[in-house]
């Protein structure tokens, strides 16, 4: 019943040896749009809102703000555009920031992005619910909450079936918001024509006004804080970078489109709302978000604000916006659970954030990311504008970052390119840019509720240096096991018996060559010497996230996995052993596993199963966190199957062994 029920919620699995799979699963430049950049257009939603209340009554700022937010938008993203240029695998600040700054950088950028992406969706669950409830009633607001949970459990959901399907679940909400918010910023500005020269006298009349009571350093600091808290309206030009593995051949210009459609939709949506916010006079609103108070006012304007037809107008605008916002959860969960896949495969995260379900998502880290979201709905009791506070400073680390390595980038490369001083000069302009907001947010944001995303974002990294500083000295210690046995004297043998399929068999389980699989077999013929008269080597090539990339990258594990079982049979061979190998490809090793020995047993019915397993010499409860328990599970599956199991221990000591250890 459970494999029926999660076959008919996430589909059937994929089959990643067909060439077929990418193309099937990657996006076209307007799906990816969908995808990744409706967080950035989304944040229309929130961030001008923010800009505009921080001006109080100096709305004659309004006009610059619109222009700052447009050139903002076109240089972050043409920077962006760069990067995907030399990095077209995607990873987008982690992977730059890592590669050109070091790890240590990576690392700070990489778990910003990881807080940046679960406030991703709790921001855009949270405005999505206000736009929802802001034409209901008051008396439904405790209703909000439970909402926001349900989106996040109906996302995660959908999620879990693979991002193509999620993407286009949603699409038709993606233009519905489009649509809806061309005709309400185009309708506002055309009936507002005539108060154009209006709008002037008072903007010039109000910069006159504003430098008598403020001075200019006084509307210069008005200005900066009331750009600074728009700031989450950049903060989805990051995914499309992030997400560029997902994208359909050719990866580069794929990206690069992309970026363009959401620049422009970002840039036009953003300036046009604040320029409404002017035009109208504007005014924060109990229970209505200031875009509903722009939507009322626009409907009114038209003479339809007691009929239905104006009533149905708001209700879709709204209920556009408000589902646009939980459409740009998706940027989260698609680009957040990436993140935690490129540095589990550089051991800042454990392994399996790196895994792939059979549907091909990477399902461990959506879940992650979903219940983490969850909880942060719940510190902030859904409170948009804390959520705000806490979402901007993030980003704009691994804006800094990303652009800070781009710098080096070019310097270290200027004679290779003769457009890098053209190139250079967009990252020195967006390094000033990002870094300047980064720091005026910490300042500004600081004590209203940056301090909270600052102090979980370095308990991340404090964790992630745990992390990595436990599988480096798990790894330091292998590779004394492999130091030591792969160097062990062969025993030349001039033929080995062939195999003889009614004689007791060893099947192993191993990986790589090495130390593990050497050390298995030695040990079987140290507990039953003489007995076994086949070795069957079995390994499952493990397709993750970080070998996902194409046809070609399945073929690599492919033959990278044949040539360790290849060795393995040599060397059995050479000790006079008869021997041979087995092997599949998937993106999940118990299943695979446990089919090719269950195959293995009806050839070889006196087979017994071994498979290696790391004993540490003080077990501690996060080691089976940080090491899957592939062994013992297999050995569960197999003998309830009725074939016998053994795991073979391998010790993993804190230091070296003394020679009488040994």
């Amino acid at each position: 019943m459970f494999e029926r029920l999660k076959l008919l919620l996430f589909g059937a699995p994929r089959n990643i040896e067909d060439p077929r799979v990418f193309h099937s699963i990657s996006l076209i430049a307007f799906l990816a749009w969908v995808g990744l950049g409706a967080d950035g257009l989304s944040s229309s939603a929130y961030g001008p809102e923010e800009s505009f209340k921080m001006l109080g009554q100096h709305h004659y700022l309004a006009v610059l703000l619109a222009i700052a937010i447009a050139v903002t938008v076109f240089l972050i993203s043409l920077s962006y555009a760069y990067i995907i240029e030399h990095f077209p695998f995607g990873g987008g600040g982690y992977a730059v920031t890592s590669r050109l700054l070091g790890p240590a950088s990576g690392l700070v950028s990489g778990s910003a992005l990881l807080i940046d992406y679960v406030l991703t969706i709790s921001v855009s669950i949270a405005a999505g619910a206000d736009a929802f409830f802001s034409f209901l009633p008051l008396s439904y607001q405790p209703l909000k909450l439970p909402i926001e949970f349900g989106v996040i459990g109906l996302l995660t959901g959908i999620n879990l079936r693979g991002v193509k399907e999620s993407i286009k679940i949603l699409m038709p909400i993606f233009i519905l918001f489009i649509l809806t918010h061309m005709v309400l910023i185009g309708g506002t500005i055309f009936l507002h024509l005539t108060d154009f020269p209006v709008v002037v006298r008072e903007t010039r009349s109000g910069f006159d006004t504003g430098m008598a009571a403020l001075g200019l350093s006084g509307m210069a600091a008005l200005f900066l804080r009331a750009y600074c808290m728009g700031a989450g309206t950049y903060t989805g030009i990051e995914a499309v970078s992030n997400g560029l593995q997902i994208m359909r051949e050719p990866k580069v210009e794929t990206g690069k489109r992309t970026m363009l459609y959401m620049a422009v939709s970002l840039a036009a949506t953003a300036g046009g709302i604040i320029l409404c916010y002017l035009l109208i006079h504007a005014e924060p609103t109990t229970g209505r978000t200031m875009n509903a108070v722009l939507t009322y006012s626009f409907v009114d304007s038209l003479g339809l604000g007691g009929g239905n037809v104006g009533r149905s107008f708001i209700i879709t605008v709204l209920f556009a916006e408000a589902a646009l916002l939980f459409v740009a959860a998706q940027a989260g969960f698609i680009a957040g659970p990436r993140v935690m896949a490129n540095m589990a495969s550089d051991l800042w995260l454990p392994h399996r954030f790196a895994t792939l379900s059979d549907r091909l998502t990477m399902q461990d880290g959506v879940l992650i990311t979903s219940a983490a979201s969850i909880m942060t709905l719940l510190y902030t009791q859904g409170a948009t504008h804390t959520l705000v506070l806490m979402y901007s400073i993030n980003v704009f680390i691994t804006f800094s970052l990303a652009q800070a390595a781009m710098l080096r980038f070019w310097l270290q490369n200027k004679s290779k390119y003769a457009d890098w001083k053209r190139k250079i000069s967009v990252h020195i302009a967006s390094f000033a840019l990002c870094f300047s907001i980064l720091i005026a947010n910490i300042i500004e944001k600081f004590t209203e509720g940056g301090w909270v995303t600052l102090l979980i974002t370095a308990t991340l990294i404090a964790l992630c240096l745990v992390i990595k500083g436990h599988y480096l000295v798990v790894k330091k210690n292998l590779s004394r096991l492999d130091e030591i046995l792969t160097t062990l004297p062969e025993t030349p043998h001039e033929a080995p018996p062939p195999l003889n399929p009614k004689a007791p068999t060893a099947i192993l389980l191993v990986g790589a060559f090495g130390g593990m699989g050497i050390h298995a077999l030695l040990a079987i013929q140290r507990l039953f010497p003489g007995y076994f008269k086949n070795f069957i080597f079995i390994s499952v090539g493990v397709i993750d996230s970080a070998t996902f990339k194409g046809v070609e990258a399945v073929e690599e594990v492919r033959e990278r996995t044949e040539r360790a079982l290849n060795r393995y049979v040599e060397l059995a061979r050479r000790w006079g052993l008869a021997a041979d190998y087995r092997m599949s490809l998937s993106t999940e090793v118990l299943e695979e596993a446990e089919s090719i020995c269950l195959q293995l047993n009806k050839e070889y019915p006196r087979s017994i199963v071994f498979a290696g397993k790391l004993v540490f010499e003080q077990e501690r409860w996060f080691q089976r966190l940080l090491h899957n328990e592939t062994a013992f599970q297999i050995q569960r599956r197999l003998q309830f199957a009725g074939l016998n199991t053994m795991v073979l221990p391998v010790r993993v000591m804190s230091a070296a062994p003394t020679p009488a250890g040994r």
